[in-house]
């Protein structure tokens, strides 16, 4: 009933709400400079009204709820922004480091240690005799050597530092989502929508949030309070109200996806690492064995977009070989063992369409449960599109972006220039000679097993790619009067008529052996030691190699000029570390003389600074280029990935910037427009203590009618 007890009444309630109004103003002043905190506002209604005469009268104001200003929308799409700029700011800061590893403005570098090395081969072609000329070839090679070396350091080293921030980035992230399902907890205990707002809960939840997307790339789900869920942004749940789910790093994992009724009872096995993941497809049914009929099956470095080629451009096919006979595939050898011993043999029939992925490196797995394992370590493929289904956003799709594909590729390059490198050289070189015969030739690089075929993959001849069939010649010398005593082409068929010459699909070192024997048995002895070929001449003679159309002598090691096929590995042969007079510079000619003054060799090496020679990666097609060319245009790949990764994070962090602009407009604190609210509640709080004073006059001035 209005009247004057009515007249407190509504007194009171303005005064209360205008005091709430500046208890709300002031948080929001106090919380200016409040990382993620979000302004608060107090909505006003006008309280219920009473049926009187003349007309409804009001009962004054009442504070329904304290909301807080936040647009979830902006917030989405600004976590989605700012995930794939970190992913680039992370890639553009570490790029830099990766340019540093080649340039060469400040120090001499692998270019001009490769110019250095030819160069050394063209003054040795001047004086082929000279021992300051063959030392100067040993030392820069030497040189050349260490450079590759230390490029192939540093960016392991690259690879390493940023393997221990992922690691770090994944502590943090599984920290975010516990926290997250923690706080979703808590609201979901104090949050009454209407009444009590949890307008601290929400904000600590959006930081968090948005900390997580700095990590990788996520997406929400908010249907209300505590029933909020966080995704990546494939689709794997990281929290779903108060439950949080497990991301870890493991390393070396193998899984399987065999067809339905595969009676297949065994895995993959592998040795080595790289930094990129194969997925090997059976394509033609069968069993694994030792021989034929063995099933055969194909290699994709990037999740199946594209398979591995030979230089002929076809898919590449290997077969399903035990541990005894595994396969060299990349980086790796690869083979098929039962799944409780790899190395037996594994029982069962592959199909033409199972499926296995080998992971050789440490990679991230989402948990759905202990046993469902899902790998979500980002990935490129060779085409430069993303994995969708993988992490693509965040610090850590960066981090694993530099460690495997741009490093990976970079290193990868590098071995190859280096692997072509040895090959070229030694090809020449080992058909050239020296200033000495031989007395004992070793050669540096071992099969697997003596009785392969030298040109199969699992023969485990570093280079028995490179071979082909053809003659491969020896040259046999009375020791004390320097005569030919023989020579001619290795037979690898006596019986026979007429000479069988090298073929590298049905020859093994066994063969070769046979093959010297057969041949120079009256002069020479060639033998297997240690795997790898052995040749010794008989008393009173010597030898040396001549034109090999095969490649058989440079694949084996015997006259060679470098050691080792890779960066790591690679060496000058012991023999010519040793002793300069089998540096070679010059060659056998057709009457089966060695001239001191021959400069075939050291010509042919120095002009093979200028020839195209065929290099490729496990990911890359051939291509025809000098070795220089091939190392400028590395070069150019880093640079050229350097601006990407900065421009693409210009352009992210531009839109991020934008959007946060966009959210801060309506959840950040205007100083200018608390001041003013401030006054506009000091005064409506003056107006109902006004009201308040009025009512009780009213009450004195009704008391004193009775005085």
């Amino acid at each position: 009933m209005a009247g004057i007890t009515s007249l407190l009444n509504t007194g009171m309630k303005a005064l209360n709400a205008s005091q709430l109004g500046i208890e709300v103003t002031g948080q929001n002043i106090a919380n200016v400079n409040t990382t993620g905190y979000s302004r608060q506002r107090v909505v006003f209604k006008d309280d219920m009204y009473i049926d009187s005469s003349p007309g409804q009268m009001g009962t004054g104001v009442k504070a329904t709820e304290i909301i807080r200003m936040f647009d979830e929308y902006i917030e989405q799409a600004y976590n989605l922004r700012s995930s794939s700029s970190q992913r680039y700011n992370v890639l553009y800061q570490n790029m830099q480091s990766v340019e540093t590893t080649f340039n060469e403005s400040t120090t001499d570098g692998i270019s001009k240690t490769l110019a250095s090395f030819f160069q050394d081969w063209q003054n040795l072609s001047l004086d082929p005799s000279s021992y300051p000329q063959r030392q100067n070839v040993i030392s820069d090679a030497q040189n050349l050597m260490s450079v590759l070396r230390q490029a192939s350091a540093d960016l392991t080293d690259l690879q390493r530092q940023t393997e221990a921030s992922i690691v770090d980035d994944v502590t943090a992230a599984n920290n975010l989502i516990k926290e997250i399902a923690a706080i979703n907890q808590q609201i979901a205990v104090h949050d009454d929508p209407g009444n009590n707002n949890a307008n601290g809960l929400y904000d600590q939840r959006a930081i968090k949030v948005r900390a997580l997307a700095q990590l990788m790339d996520v997406k929400t789900i908010d249907n209300g309070g505590g029933n909020f869920t966080v995704l990546t942004g494939a689709g794997h749940t990281l929290v779903d109200g108060g439950s949080a789910f497990d991301l870890r790093l493991e390393n070396g994992k193998v899984t399987r996806n065999l067809l339905p009724g595969s009676n297949f009872n065994g895995t993959v096995g592998f040795s080595g690492a790289d930094s990129f993941e194969y997925t090997i497809r059976v394509v033609q049914g069968g069993v694994v064995s030792n021989g034929n009929p063995a099933a055969q099956f194909q290699v994709s470095l990037d999740g199946g977009v594209t398979w591995l080629r030979s230089d002929s451009g076809a898919i590449k096919t290997f077969s399903a070989r035990p541990q005894a006979q595994s396969v060299g595939v990349g980086n790796l050898s690869i083979y098929f063992g039962a799944q409780s011993n790899s190395s037996v043999t594994p029982t069962g029939t592959l199909q033409a369409g199972d499926t296995f992925t080998v992971v050789p490196k440490t990679a991230l797995y989402w948990y759905q449960s202990a046993s469902t394992p899902v790998n979500i370590t980002p990935q490129t493929y060779f085409t430069g599109q993303d994995n969708t289904n993988r992490l693509t956003g965040g610090s850590l799709a960066g981090e694993f972006e530099l460690r495997d594909y741009d490093i990976g590729r970079y290193k990868e390059r590098l071995e190859s220039l280096a692997n072509s490198l040895i090959w070229e050289t030694n090809r020449i070189h080992s058909q050239g000679s020296g200033l000495s015969m031989f007395t004992d030739a070793t050669g540096t690089y071992q099969v697997r097993n003596a009785n392969l075929a030298l040109g199969s993959d699992a023969s485990g001849l570093a280079y028995s790619s490179k071979l082909s069939a053809g003659a491969s010649t020896l040259y046999v010398y009375n020791a004390a009067t320097g005569a030919c005593v023989s020579n001619g082409f290795l037979d690898f068929d006596p019986a026979q008529p007429g000479t069988q010459l090298f073929d590298p699909a049905q020859h093994s070192l066994t063969d070769v052996v046979n093959a010297i024997n057969n041949t120079f048995g009256s002069f020479l002895t060639a033998s297997v030691s240690n795997n790898k070929l052995q040749i010794d001449a008989k008393p009173g003679y010597n030898f040396g190699f001549g034109t090999d159309a095969t490649g058989l002598y440079a694949a084996l090691g015997v006259n060679t000029f470098f050691d080792g096929s890779d960066i790591h590995s690679m060496t000058l042969n012991p023999l010519v570390g040793s002793n300069t007079n089998f540096v070679n510079a010059g060659h056998i000619n057709g009457a089966g003389e060695s001239n001191s003054g021959d400069n075939t060799t050291a010509k042919a090496l120095a002009d093979l600074a200028k020839k195209d020679v065929t290099i490729r990666t496990t990911f890359d097609a051939p291509t025809s280029q000098t070795l220089q060319e091939y190392f400028n245009s590395l070069v150019g790949v880093v640079g050229v990935d350097t601006e990407k990764a900065k421009f693409n994070y210009d352009f992210e962090n531009s839109l991020a910037t934008e959007l946060n602009n966009r959210q801060l407009a309506v959840a950040g604190v205007n100083l200018d427009e608390e001041m003013s609210n401030l006054v506009k509640f000091q005064h409506s709080y003056q107006a109902a203590a006004k009201m308040i004073s009025t009512a009780d006059q009213m009450w004195q001035t009704v008391l004193g009618l009775k005085q």
